[in-house]
């Protein structure tokens, strides 16, 4: 028998992987071939729609238990339950001030830009029933609702169903559950804890599908709408991505310097979630990887497990931005002047709708319905002259409201010194 030399052994385990055997790097050709099989042969596009939809099906069958896991195992290793408050309390600050400046950053864009200007349609002559599904579904989508939503009908149903808010209450309540009989249920944690492991190497299993899933969502994409229908609406489309990519780099690569790290290098170090993420147009298909390159990074379980599922639901930096940006470009277009008090109004109302709408399936372009049914100056009607494009529009959004939680996680686990900060200089560097 031949035995190999332990240093050739541990040479071939760190061996770095072939281009083509990185994953974004398949991502990337898929999306390519994606969008030249939507463009050259739309028919062949729109039957993929099933290799994207399922992957986004796959990934979030697996959301509920990974969250249930990780949030409350994490709390039941904090003994001290005022910490959870704070983590939580500190959270919320962060999402208000920063989904209110993304809002605030929409309403001066477009009053700067004025992405509508010129169009001068008549709002009597759009069709109403083009957006009325999404109205109604804006109505079930208030506050109050929001609210009672979170509760679950039974302990298990979460872990059943799709709802992360429920996931995460009963997972909290669970956590604290544990936390204070833990000398009489540290069995139960350490199943919870051993759980975890053939939990993640699934979702390592399925993040290999990555590639066929952006590629049926792509060449859908395309192949549905073609490329040329953002001709139209061209202004509105590039000034929200110019937009959104400002926020970035700025707003947030601001944050992330005063925190001691480089919002550039995060964004390499989560390069193969948001090809992803653009790919699916769907921030929730990365969420599970997203945890776990956060915990890799330095953060601690327990603030990872509170900081990223709530932001999915409070932190929409990108849904804020698209939000008054939209609202204003159909006021603009159909010749609708909203003074400055006008439009401190739209601001507040879509404060309270985008928690409301959270958690929604399409809750942009949902949240921009319960919005404008809010602000009578505003015809919901106009929605139909973006409704074309809004899927173009949809991949910044997820986009940009990834990269903000991510941001976001990093920033609470440092205020709570939950956060390694040699640990997280050395994972952005290599």
């Amino acid at each position: 028998m031949i035995i190999e030399d332990p240093i050739i052994q541990a040479n071939n385990q760190h061996r770095r992987p072939k281009f083509y055997q990185l994953l974004y790097v398949q991502v990337l050709f898929a999306i390519l071939i994606g969008v030249f099989l939507g463009h050259y042969y739309p028919k062949v596009g729109v039957l993929l729609k099933p290799l994207g939809d399922g992957f986004i099906q796959l990934i979030k069958m697996i959301i509920a238990p990974v969250i249930f896991i990780t949030v409350s195992t994490g709390i039941a290793s904090m003994s001290d339950m005022k910490k959870i408050g704070r983590v939580a309390g500190k959270s919320f600050i962060y999402f208000l001030t920063f989904s209110t400046l993304a809002l605030i950053i929409g309403l001066i864009v477009s009053n700067i830009v004025k992405p509508g200007h010129g169009l001068h349609i008549d709002p009597s002559t759009l069709d109403y029933n083009a957006v009325a599904d999404y109205v109604k579904d804006a109505k079930h989508s208030s506050l109050l609702n929001f609210v009672l939503d979170i509760i679950p009908s039974t302990l298990v149903s979460p872990l059943t169903g799709t709802n992360i808010l429920q996931v995460l209450f009963t997972a909290v309540l669970f956590g604290v559950g544990l936390s204070l009989t833990l000398d009489k249920s540290k069995p139960v944690l350490d199943f919870l804890q051993a759980l975890a492991h053939p939990i993640f190497k699934v979702v390592s299993m399925l993040m290999k599908l990555a590639p066929l899933g952006a590629l049926g969502a792509m060449a859908f994409t395309i192949g549905m709408y073609g490329i040329a229908s953002m001709s139209n609406l061209i202004v509105l489309v590039l000034a929200f991505y110019l937009t959104s990519a400002l926020f970035v780099c700025l707003i947030l690569g601001a944050v992330a310097r005063y925190n001691s790290f480089s919002i550039f290098k995060l964004l390499k170090y989560l390069k193969d979630e948001l090809l992803l993420v653009l790919a699916t147009s769907s921030s929730e298909s990365a969420l599970p990887s997203l945890m776990q390159k956060m915990e890799n990074a330095g953060c601690s379980k327990s603030v990872v497990g509170l900081v990223v599922p709530t932001g999915y639901s409070f932190n929409l930096d990108g849904t804020n931005i698209y939000m008054t940006l939209a609202a204003l470009f159909i006021a603009q277009a159909c010749d609708i002047h909203l003074d400055f008090g006008q439009q401190a109004v739209l601001l507040l109302v879509a404060m309270l709708s985008s928690k409301g709408a959270a958690g929604v399936s399409g809750a942009g372009f949902i949240t921009l319905a319960a919005t404008l049914a809010v602000v009578p100056e505003v015809p919901i009607a106009g929605m139909t002259l973006i409704l074309g494009v809004d899927k173009f529009m949809s991949e910044c959004r997820a986009l940009t409201n990834f990269i903000g939680n991510a941001v976001a996680t990093i920033v609470v686990a440092k205020w709570e010194n939950q956060l390694d900060p040699i640990q997280l200089e050395e994972t952005l560097n290599n």
